[in-house]
């Protein structure tokens, strides 16, 4: 059921959705702004939520002042002066009154001091990290101690520093003719002329990220001075030119020889693996009490119960067991260019009716309106091929200026039916709503933030939605399940890559394979889950939040007492953390002060 390229051209100028947008416009056109302020102001007069609000407030207040006076990411400075830090809060709040506090400060001072503990241990492993990529940046230190002593106030010395760049210009030099002679000895016969050095694209693209910084640290340095020490600039200003210029040819070799990053192609995907180590501490972190092979077995779970849903749907299109030519059909069914943002704003009014109608959660009249469309450009895409969400929505969907075949994928990619089970999710009652509540409860919580609560909330709507017949036709449930089986994918591609076991291009073909995505998507997908920009655990966050949430909404809804208003309420209110403790908060719980995570949310695996 492939669609040819020539059919799908034709389907990009007519479309089978031509998606004639509603005569309607927001909400937010038609009400009045009265409606935005609550009428009972004096309903919002609470007494303290948390007796540590504060204290709170202040560790992040003082944390985010030394790092912005000790700037140099990883410097042994910065990093003495972070675990001088950590060492004393953690030792001010082991002494304070602990037994006294309520169930909200309970919770904070458990949340605050396993923080602690967890930025103690990334610094551990940027330290490991940074020991493994020494020999391509033994220079760190030089560039640090020149913008440190800066900040310390010590007095400048213009030839003692033109000597210091001279110097590392000439480290530079001699690494990268190392690294060329580690290139050129692989199947060479003849034994180079100086000790070839070589490394992995993982450490050398850690190594070009590393470069990148201390380069933007070595400029605010240099315009502090240049221009206003008149002996500063006689002396350093040709060094600074000479290390700039072989900087930018030592990080050509790493990008293009080591890591393959060439001009006018798409960057591999390399990602930098945590190891079992590492996963532990996320997990730690995340008041999981599951080790990895067991979030396996619930992801595999979950996978099991998408293939039986998604043969289902299949056979009612009347493809049979073959989902996924069903899935190719439901990847058809896309709008032409330009009526994105009128599906967008249809289908997310109907999310809205659809959760008032059932009153399944409190949405604010400024909430309900407020939201923004944006469309995301050809580079973003490369890392989000599909919706992103918060305070507004990003929404993918081709541009003009990419090639027929990236246009081709993103198309397929953002049909009608995926965006149906897309847009509830980024906006109301997701991650809209979501960020609406952070920034008015508890929001000295943001520090508790995890993607189990952030993502594992959106996702967790996609459950409910699911169970009480969003879905229309068995295009729409194969949407739905499509993400649905994605999420499960995540915790198995992530767990395993950060495990050592999978290769970034493993990842990309399990999409493919297992799920159903374009390989333009999957790339994209796995890029994005490994160039840095999220912790380890982030993708497995969605499914196993809204396991989670799952879980203790079958605790406290129903019979148990509570409504799915007062339950979606309260998680909202309470503010991020994680779910373990959104537990202890929703029953009322009094957490013990060496409190461990304990929950087996998902019942009882299969052996």
């Amino acid at each position: 059921m492939q669609t040819s390229r020539l059919a799908l051209a034709a389907l990009v100028l007519a479309g089978p959705f031509v998606g004639k947008a509603a005569d309607t416009a927001s909400p937010a056109a038609l009400r009045p702004t009265e409606d935005y302020v609550p009428e009972a102001l004096s309903g919002m007069v609470r007494p303290r939520s948390s007796e540590l609000r504060e204290l709170v407030d202040r560790f992040v207040a003082d944390r985010d002042e030394l790092l912005r006076f000790y700037t140099v990411q990883g410097s042994r400075l910065q990093t003495r002066r972070l675990r001088e830090f950590y060492a004393a809060w953690q030792k001010r709040l082991g002494v304070m009154a602990y037994e006294g506090l309520g169930t909200e400060g309970r919770i904070d001072w458990i949340l605050l001091s396993r923080q602690i503990t967890y930025e103690r241990g990334l610094l551990d492993r940027q330290e490991a990290r940074a020991a493994e990529m020494a020999p391509l940046v033994p220079f760190a230190e030089d560039i640090a101690g020149l913008q440190e002593s800066r900040r310390l106030m010590e007095p400048v010395a213009p030839e003692k520093s033109a000597r210091t760049l001279d110097q590392i210009a000439k480290q530079v030099a001699s690494i990268q003719e190392a690294l060329e002679a580690g290139l050129k000895t692989e199947g060479a016969k003849e034994p180079a002329s100086v000790a070839p050095l070589k490394v992995t694209r993982v450490v050398a693209s850690r190594a070009i990220a590393s470069i990148s910084g201390l380069r933007e640290s070595l400029e605010d340095w240099y315009k502090f001075y240049d221009g206003y020490d008149p002996a500063f600039g006689w002396w350093v200003r040709a060094s600074h030119e000479k290390l700039n210029e072989s900087l930018d040819g030592y990080v050509k070799l790493l990008r293009e020889k080591v890591v393959g990053i060439l001009p006018g192609k798409d960057e591999p995907v390399v990602g930098d693996p945590v190891g079992r180590k590492g996963i532990e501490a996320e997990l730690a972190h995340e008041l999981v009490a599951y080790t990895p092979e067991e979030l396996l077995a619930i992801a595999t779970r979950e996978l099991a119960w998408c293939d039986q849903e998604l043969k289902k749907a299949s056979r009612e299109m009347g493809y049979g067991d073959d989902w996924k030519a069903a899935m190719q059909k439901v990847k058809e069914e896309h709008l032409a260019p330009g009526s994105q943002p009128g599906l967008v704003r249809d289908l997310e009014l109907e999310a809205i009716r659809f959760v008032e109608d059932r009153n399944l959660i409190t949405i604010p009249p400024l909430a309900a309106d407020i939201w923004r469309i944006e469309m995301m450009s050809p580079e973003r895409q490369k890392v989000a091929p599909f919706f992103l969400g918060g305070p507004n929505i990003l929404v993918a969907f081709p541009t003009d200026s990419m090639d027929f075949d990236t246009k081709e994928q993103s198309l397929r990619s953002n049909n009608v039916h995926f965006v149906r089970a897309t847009v509830f999710h980024e906006l109301i009652p997701g991650h809209h709503l979501q960020y609406y509540y952070e920034g008015r409860s508890n929001t000295h919580r943001e520090l508790f933030s995890t993607p189990f609560w952030v993502e594992g909330w959106a996702v967790w709507w996609e459950f409910q939605f699911w169970d009480l017949g969003f879905p229309k036709s068995p295009e729409d449930r194969l949407g739905m399940l499509f993400w649905r089986t994605h999420r499960c994918a995540r915790i198995i591609f992530s767990l395993n890559f950060h495990l050592g076991k999978w290769t970034p291009e493993q990842c990309i073909d399990f999409l493919v394979e297992r799920v159903g995505h374009e390989r333009a998507s999957a790339t994209g997908e796995v890029r994005r889950s490994f160039n840095g920009s999220y912790p380890p655990m982030y993708q497995a966050g969605y499914m196993l939040g809204a396991l989670q949430l799952r879980e203790l909404h079958r605790e406290l809804v129903g019979p148990k007492g509570m409504t799915d208003r007062a339950f979606n309420d309260a998680i909202l209110e309470g503010g991020p953390m994680p779910i373990e403790m959104v537990r202890a908060r929703l029953k009322g719980e009094k957490p013990a002060r060496d409190f461990e995570p304990a929950w087996k949310f998902a019942g009882p695996l299969s052996p």
